[in-house]
């Protein structure tokens, strides 16, 4: 994979229009804006609802709180660049138009019906919805025979299948723990991340750090999946949790490798760069704390919000700044308000994370104010990004 495909659009036949609203226009456009929008309000919900200010919903507490962040936000975010990334790659077209603001209203409905009493309308709905971005990406894949990527559509089927499951559960119609659930989900999501941050972190690193020299080993590639995999074998078949502990820790050492190959500190220079990087490491402080948990040195929520804040925050967030740039035709450049926001996540992840290990009656203080920098900084996301992504590309191609 080169970095020419995330960058390139499929051609019209009529001339690119170089003015109006141009929001339906590619897949990336309606997902990151909504994923940002919500992201920031759902989490400052949730903020609320964590120190007795709201009550809750047919998602009772934190559940309602991993199901959105996981099954809202990440997967949206994960929607808008699939759809994107596989016009792409395939040289056919993705959802635009009407099919892409059905698509957005499923989205958005899924959102609604965790607010209401419907439990199974709230059920159906959310799981169709990667399923149906399934669908999306399936189709081009399979006519272009684009064979490498074809796991990406079992992987949505597979978070649809999740979502449906942890609804089962809650509504005591299927025997399964709900955190189980999510967190099943979160291993689905965590190989995603491991995947696309192999194909392209030490690529935009060569790309943007002149003698970077960023590579990659066979071996520690294949050994840092292979572990994930696992990890999710070991979750889903309730292993031990001594052995859960050992493949998670030392998936954190495969990893820990595969990141120094990557050459992060010679990325500092360049946020747009090192925002990846950042997020990969707290992957690897998610599996070594995942291992720590499951040996009880540490609670397992620090394990999680590592990985949910630290590295989906991190990595969605700087990807989405750099195929929102790159695809409207602006320069793969950071400027100061996105150092910010950038700067605003990582310090999100790091008072979650270490807030309330450094001291437990600052558990709760931690995650107040965890909650308002995520929501400080994907909601300066959202105001920097709407005319970027409401509006037609600068240079006049279509996308």
């Amino acid at each position: 994979m080169n970095e020419l495909p995330l960058t390139r659009q499929l051609q019209p036949k009529a001339p690119p229009a170089t003015s109006g609203f141009a929001l339906w226009n590619l897949g990336f456009r309606p997902f990151y804006l909504l994923a940002s929008l919500f992201s920031a309000f759902s989490v400052l919900l949730w903020a609320a609802q964590f120190s007795g200010y709201l009550p809750s919903a047919y998602l009772q507490g934190p559940v309602w709180h991993g199901h959105e962040m996981l099954f809202g936000y990440t997967t949206a975010v994960i929607a808008g660049f699939l759809l994107t990334a596989v016009r792409a790659w395939t040289n056919q077209p993705t959802p635009s138009g009407v099919p892409l603001m059905a698509l957005a209203a499923l989205w958005v409905c899924g959102r609604v019906l965790v607010l209401t009493p419907f439990a199974m309308a709230a059920a159906v709905v959310n799981a169709a919805f990667p399923v149906a971005v399934a669908l999306a990406i399936g189709i081009p894949l399979l006519r272009s025979r684009n064979v490498r990527n074809y796991f990406f559509v079992g992987l949505l089927v597979l978070l649809g299948v999740l979502t449906l499951a942890v609804h089962l559960a809650l509504q005591g119609r299927f025997e399964l723990s709900p955190r189980l659930g999510l967190q099943l989900a979160l291993d689905v999501v965590l190989f995603i991340m491991v995947v696309m941050g192999g194909r392209v972190i030490p690529m935009f690193t060569n790309n943007g750090v002149p003698g970077a020299n960023a590579t990659r080993h066979a071996l520690v590639e294949k050994f840092a999946l292979g572990t994930v995999i696992l990890l999710f074998a070991a979750d889903l078949l309730q292993w031990p949790q001594t052995v859960i502990a050992m493949i998670a820790l030392i998936s954190a050492l495969a990893h820990g490798v595969r990141l120094y190959l990557w050459k992060p500190r010679r990325t500092l220079a360049t946020p747009l760069v090192w925002v990846l990087h950042a997020a990969y490491a707290w992957i690897v402080v998610h599996l070594a704390l995942r291992g720590l948990s499951a040996l009880e040195l540490v609670a397992g929520p620090y394990a999680t919000h590592a990985l949910t804040v630290g590295a989906i925050g991190g990595l969605t967030l700087g990807m989405m700044t750099r195929t929102a740039r790159g695809h409207t035709g602006r320069p793969l450049i950071a400027d100061g308000f996105e150092l910010t926001v950038f700067l605003l996540i990582q310090a999100a992840a790091v008072v979650r994370v270490f807030g309330g290990i450094a001291s437990h009656g600052l558990y709760v203080v931690s995650v107040q104010l965890s909650g308002l920098l995520w929501a400080a900084g994907f909601g300066l996301y959202a105001v920097r990004y709407w005319p970027v992504l409401t509006r037609p590309r600068l240079d006049g191609k279509p996308g």
